[in-house]
This record gives C-alpha cells, structure tokens and sequence, in this order.
C-alpha cells in the first residue's frame, strides 16, 4: 500500500486525481470529468507526490482518466493572467527568477517521468481525447492500450507552448524524428487505427472492452518475478538510449548475474 501519510488528500482532490491500490496493481484516474480531465499544475504536483509514495510491492501502474475522454490537456482557465480558484496563469511561471522557474517546470514533470522508472510497468489506459498534456501523460507510460474512439494530438505549438511535460522523447522513439515533427507541429489528430499502425500504441479494442483488455494485460505483466521484470526493464529503458552494443552487452550481464544470485538463494535459502 502506499504510505497514505505521504499523500495530502486535499492536494490529489485539488488535482483531480485518485488513487487506488489492489496488492501488485495502483490505478490513477483522473477525475475532473466536467472539463473532459483538463489539467493544472495541482494535477502534475499530485501525479508526482503519487509516485513517490508507491510502495515496492506495487509493481503495475494504470493510468486512466473518468467520463468521456482520457484528458483534453491543459485547462483552457489557466491561459489568463490571473488563474483560477487560487491556481496561478501559465504565464506566472516566468515571474521568479530563471532558476525558479526552471525549478517549478522541473517539478512538474516528475508527475510524469516516475511513470517511466523501472520501479513499475505503467500501462496507459486510453479513450477519447487525449490532446497535449493528456497526450503526454499517456506517452509516460511504458503501454498504451486505447479504445477505438481515442484521439491523440500534441497542441502545445497552437497555443504557443511547447510540449514540455517529458512527451518528446517517447514520441520520438515510438514513430520516428520525421513522423513526430508532423504530429507536434501540425497539432493534428491521431485516430486509433493510426496510431496502432505507426507504433504510437500497442492494442486497439472497442470502448466497451476496454477493462476487460487492460485487466487481462496486468494479469500477464504480474506473472513474472518481480526482480525479472524489473530488470529487463530497466535493460529496455537503457536500450531505447541507443547505448553501444558493448555497454548493453555488459549492463546484460550485470542484471543477468543479479537474477542468477537471487534465485540461487530461493534454492538454497540455508545457504546450503
């Protein structure tokens, strides 16, 4: 379970996020339904605080968004000067000092990086709109598992943003440098099929079915050992770095001979 005395209630309930655990799984959900799971800086400060608050025996993390749509991205409130219900403007980012400011970004984006850390397999669980922050939250994930009606698309560049919640790298990776300036540049809407086409997703199912095929995925991604999956995580997070053949040859056998020690210690647990 997570260490509740690490999770301020009242700041996920100001970032529209709950949490849930059931033994190895957490489920994240995005709550604000009334505005399609728009986001705000709370929501990214309660993501992070998420993240650091996972206990080890979780070891899959969904993340899922209520109503009609998975997150329509930023809430439009916050493109004024003054904010809304006490959450300062975008524009507010910039009114510190740089290092500030770097540093509030930086906070930011540990809602999603964690997302990535070998610590957990995190499967994004897609339907309807995921557009610019939403699109980024469910790049975090190491899967995504979509319903036939989602819709992705960057829109920072329309707003005169940039995507800066950690989105441009797993973008890249997933289609291609060429592919991804089109998609953040354009702003342009992904279907489903496309995006399952060009390696944006890794399954496509109708909406209905959409718990039935993400249930059926935690059960296949839990039945390994924990300290395996971890590892070839970890290895495949490294290999996606394009690191030399030498350097993922040596980190192979590095985490090969870490599983080999645990298991024959499960074997011979005297010491025998």
């Amino acid at each position: 379970m997570p260490d509740d005395s690490k999770i301020d209630a009242g700041l996920l309930e100001r970032g529209g996020v709950q949490l849930s655990v059931d033994g190895p799984l957490a489920t994240v959900t995005l709550n604000r339904p009334e505005v399609l799971n728009a986001q705000t800086p709370a929501t990214w400060v309660a993501l992070r605080e998420i993240g650091s608050a996972l206990s080890d025996e979780v070891r899959v993390v969904v993340v899922r968004g209520v109503g009609r749509a998975f997150s329509a991205g930023l809430d439009r409130r916050l493109f004024t000067a003054e904010g809304f219900d006490g959450q300062p403007g975008l524009v507010s980012l910039v009114s510190g000092s740089p290092e500030e400011s770097h540093a509030l970004i930086a906070g930011f984006q540990q809602g999603f990086t964690w997302l990535r850390e070998s610590n957990f397999i995190t499967v994004a669980a897609v339907h309807g709109h995921a557009i610019g922050a939403g699109f980024q939250l469910a790049l975090a994930c190491d899967l995504r598992i979509v319903a036939e009606d989602a819709q992705f698309a960057m829109a920072e560049t329309s707003l005169g943003l940039v995507p800066d919640l950690g989105g441009t790298l797993p973008l890249t990776q997933c289609v291609g440098y060429a592919r991804a300036v089109e998609i953040c540049l354009t702003g342009r809407r992904v279907g489903a099929e496309e995006a399952l086409r060009i390696g944006l997703v890794n399954e496509v199912v109708p909406a209905d079915a959409l718990d039935a095929a993400v249930t059926n995925l935690v059960a296949r991604l839990v039945a390994p050992m924990p300290g395996a999956s971890r590892e070839t995580l970890a290895l495949l997070a490294k290999a996606a770095g394009s690191p030399s053949l030498a350097e993922q040859t040596e980190a192979e056998r590095s985490a090969q001979l870490r599983r080999l020690t645990e298991l024959r210690a499960l074997m011979n647990p005297a010491g025998s």
